[in-house]
């Protein structure tokens, strides 16, 4: 696709919709959180749209959609920004469809919400609480994030222990706009919900989502060190599967992860593994039996009273350890893997032996699919392209699944979900409109499929 050069001024009425063509706001709004990769530093610092739209409507987001289609423009959706991948930066300049301003709760019901795509979750998490509900699952960049941007870009989170990522029921329903010369209001549920669950807006626009809800819970905090790390894994494994303590959030750091984690220094002694968790307020004695059995000690307990009221353990989780890490050494990096719930140690044993001072094991225990589930987000001291796809190569060969947060590229799955995208992309954006340069090669990523 050739990159445009729109004259907004021309049809910037028929938009029904101002232009924001700024150099300074422009370029803030074409990027996100790209730099946590520095393959995607390199390769994306250069994309920048032609203009920005901020609807506050969704009858002005489809008459911008109309007349981008009409003058060929691409448009590229844009939450809060918070995604690591690029998958927000336009690739051939055109429109960003700033959705922020879609920002209106509808409903809240029990054991579900139904919010405009712009709500941020921080919001929502906070007025939920107060009705006697919470999220199921968030990012830790939560309180920034908008739902929107985190069902069309993310995947799992706090919460995920319980209830599993964003294919695991936790979106029920959305109204997705297509790009056509009269852009449709999909209404969607189910399994189709597939077709627009993490696919960075190139198959449609998410503009009104329905989530699932429970009901709130006092949840405390509590940080557990421990001299080895594996002591620490066994211990965040047993708590996993664990179904005597309900929990919100399993998080494991071997050293020297827990030294980037500035803050929590007055808890954490140097040399130590930890974890970091959430759980039901009350099931304190079975945690310290628990922590015990596998060498811990809990350095740092948060009362469920003050959750939420200061800076919680879940802001040095997930990929907020990676910020934590970038903070101390701009250097470092980060991949996203899933080890075997069987075989892990012997993975991370044989990974270490390989890698002792490249690789350092952050872990995420989640629920997917129904079943316990390993995730983790290693930190990387970052060499060179060559050396980091030489690692990930050796994870893979290993049995080590690896999702490539160095690529821009939305990633094929094995579920068949990827040709799902395929498949709504040609019946919605006939021209190819919607976020173009983010999709692999089609006939590639359908044999790869």
């Amino acid at each position: 696709m050739m990159k445009t050069q729109p004259n907004w001024e021309r049809f910037e009425e028929e938009m029904g919709s101002t232009v924001i063509t700024e150099e300074q706001e422009t370029n803030k709004l074409s990027k996100d959180y790209y730099w946590y990769s520095p393959v995607l530093a390199a390769e994306l610092a250069d994309k920048v749209a032609d203009g920005v739209a901020k609807p506050e409507t969704v009858e002005q987001a489809l008459a911008v959609l109309k007349a981008c289609y009409t003058h060929d423009i691409p448009v590229t959706t844009r939450g809060a920004g918070t995604g690591n991948y690029g998958q927000g930066i336009p690739s051939y300049g055109g429109l960003v469809l700033d959705l922020s301003g879609l920002n209106k709760i509808i409903a809240m019901e029990p054991g579900q919400v139904t919010v405009q795509a712009g709500v941020k979750l921080g919001r929502l998490e906070k007025e939920l609480r107060e009705a006697g509900s919470e999220l199921c699952i968030y990012p830790s960049t939560y309180m920034k994030a908008t739902v929107g941007g985190f069902f069309s870009g993310g995947s799992g989170g706090i919460g995920s222990i319980a209830w599993g990522n964003v294919w695991d029921g936790n979106l029920l329903e959305a109204h997705i706009l297509t790009m056509e010369e009269e852009p449709r209001i999909l209404t969607v549920k189910g399994d189709e919900l597939n077709r627009y669950i993490h696919n960075y807006g190139t198959s449609g626009i998410m503009v009104q989502l329905t989530i699932r809800t429970a009901e709130a819970v006092d949840w405390e905090q509590v940080i557990v060190q421990f001299d080895e790390g594996e002591d620490m894994l066994a211990f965040t494994e047993s708590l996993a599967y664990d179904d005597e303590i309900r929990k919100r959030l399993v998080s494991g750091h071997e050293t020297p992860i827990p030294t980037y984690f500035v803050p929590l220094a007055p808890y954490i002694e140097e040399g130590k593994a930890v974890a970091l968790i959430e759980i039901e307020a009350g099931d304190d004695s079975r945690l310290k039996e628990l922590s015990s059995s596998h060498h811990g000690q809990i350095t740092r307990v948060i009362p469920a009273d003050r959750y939420h009221k200061e800076m919680s353990l879940s802001d040095f989780t997930w990929n907020h350890t990676t910020l934590w890490a970038l903070k101390t050494d701009p250097t470092l990096t980060y991949l996203q893997s899933g080890f075997s719930t069987h075989h892990y140690l012997d993975q991370m044993r044989n990974i270490k032996q390989r890698y002792p001072d490249e690789v350092h094991l952050h872990v995420e225990w989640v629920r997917g699919d129904g079943d316990i589930q390993i995730g983790s987000l290693p930190v990387i001291e970052y060499q060179s392209r060559e050396r980091l796809y030489e690692i990930i190569d050796y994870f893979e060969s290993i049995g080590v699944s690896v999702n490539d947060p160095h690529t821009f590229l939305l990633p094929i799955d094995n579920k068949g979900r990827f040709e799902q995208i395929l498949e709504a992309k040609a019946l919605n954006d006939p021209k190819g409109l919607l976020n173009p340069g983010k999709l692999p090669e089609l006939k590639k990523a359908r044999q790869a499929g």
